[in-house]
């Protein structure tokens, strides 16, 4: 049973993610670095350092958002980095963003779908995605369709939320991802269900040596796992 965000809706969950994402688009940024405490900057900023040594030229962000981690990548001095999304609002606030930023000219924010990313094989030197393959409908699908975009010897890079396994850690994380996150989410975005959503798809996510299983067989290979912070969240890099 695939966990969405709104049950009462009949929709599946590639337009429930998106109609989410547009309802919150407006808060999102502020949302994301204050419920982390600023951490997910850090995040994506170590997730980007593994990609140093490949010196990726294109660069393609999956689920981008509002096109944070594709800013990131910009510390990578590639051509070109394209950002899709399947939010429209989330896309134009990314706009917006990197117009403001003056890298508009770099950073390409295009509607897509991960599943069927509209680009040919063997498109890109790396793949990346922050905290975005947890919403993919089908999952093993929209890793297959990433490493079929990316060039053969180029890597995929992806940060998403783990569980905690250790005392405290694991009893302060889900008292704090349970108890207050859906409560100040729902205050700031005015969206009832994005942050009750959020611990949900997180505990429904197969994260750790799942999801290394699950790269390894759409293809990976030399694939590893990074914890971050207590194993809050882990960076996932493959490689094709």
């Amino acid at each position: 049973m695939a966990v969405v965000p709104y049950k009462e809706k009949e929709s599946g969950k590639k337009e429930q993610v998106a109609e989410m994402f547009n309802n919150i688009s407006h808060r999102y940024d502020f949302l994301n670095h204050f419920l982390s405490l600023g951490i997910d900057i850090l995040w994506r900023k170590k997730a980007i350092r593994l990609l140093k040594a490949d010196q990726p030229k294109q660069i393609l962000d999956v689920a981008t958002g509002t096109g944070d981690f594709a800013l990131e990548a910009l510390a990578l001095n590639p051509d070109r980095v394209v950002g899709v999304d399947i939010s429209a609002g989330m896309l134009e606030m990314g706009k917006v963003k990197m117009k403001k930023k003056g890298v508009d000219h770099i950073i390409d924010m295009q509607m897509g779908d991960s599943e069927k990313l509209l680009f040919e094989d063997n498109t890109f030197d790396a793949t990346i995605v922050a905290f975005g393959v947890r919403n993919f409908e089908n999952l093993k699908k929209g890793l297959s369709d990433m490493h079929r975009v990316v060039k053969p010897g180029g890597k995929t890079v992806i940060i998403e939320f783990s569980r905690p396994r250790t005392f405290p850690m694991k009893q302060l994380y889900n008292f704090y991802f349970k108890s207050i996150l859906p409560i100040i989410g729902k205050l700031i975005s005015k969206d009832q269900s994005a942050y009750t959503y959020l611990p949900e798809s997180v505990d429904a996510f197969p994260d750790g040596q799942d999801f290394l299983d699950i790269l390894s067989e759409v293809g990976y290979k030399k694939i590893e796992c990074r914890p971050l912070t207590f194993g809050i969240s882990s960076i996932y890099i493959g490689q094709k």
